[in-house]
């Protein structure tokens, strides 16, 4: 039980923000079986009340009902105690003007859902959050 609990305080935590409920299961789903543990939200108001300072990534879609990915971003980045949160955009959305704003709006990283499957997704997670 010991070993269980001290697994689950090292355990990296994930918030994914995404508003389509299959692709939110999906990536839960993949990312705990990875070892993580994930904290959701399907609205941009909801991803700014899940926020806390434990998590150390968020994975957010940019089209959600509410308050859009970009602003969600924004306000992240504008607040002292998350701003230092990295922030991948997990997005359909792949107009070139689109990413250059995420990236100058304080953005880790970019990757386009049709582009890549779950397991790339949770790869990719991998790799970022060993590098910080």
């Amino acid at each position: 039980m010991k070993d269980i609990k001290k697994r689950i305080s090292t355990m990296k935590k994930i918030l994914i923000v995404e508003d389509d409920q299959f692709i939110l299961d999906l990536y839960k789903r993949q990312l705990e079986n990875a070892g993580y543990e994930i904290l959701t939200a399907e609205n941009g108001e909801k991803a700014l009340q899940e926020l806390d300072k434990s998590v150390n990534l968020i994975l957010l879609d940019i089209l959600l009902p509410k308050k859009g990915g970009l602003e969600i971003l924004k306000d992240i980045k504008s607040n002292e105690s998350v701003k230092n949160i990295p922030v991948i955009l997990l997005t359909n959305l792949g107009q070139e003007s689109i990413i250059k704003q995420a990236f100058e709006l304080g953005a880790s990283g970019y990757l386009i859902k049709s582009s890549i499957t779950p397991s790339d997704v949770v790869h990719q997670v991998k790799e970022f959050l060993n590098n910080d």
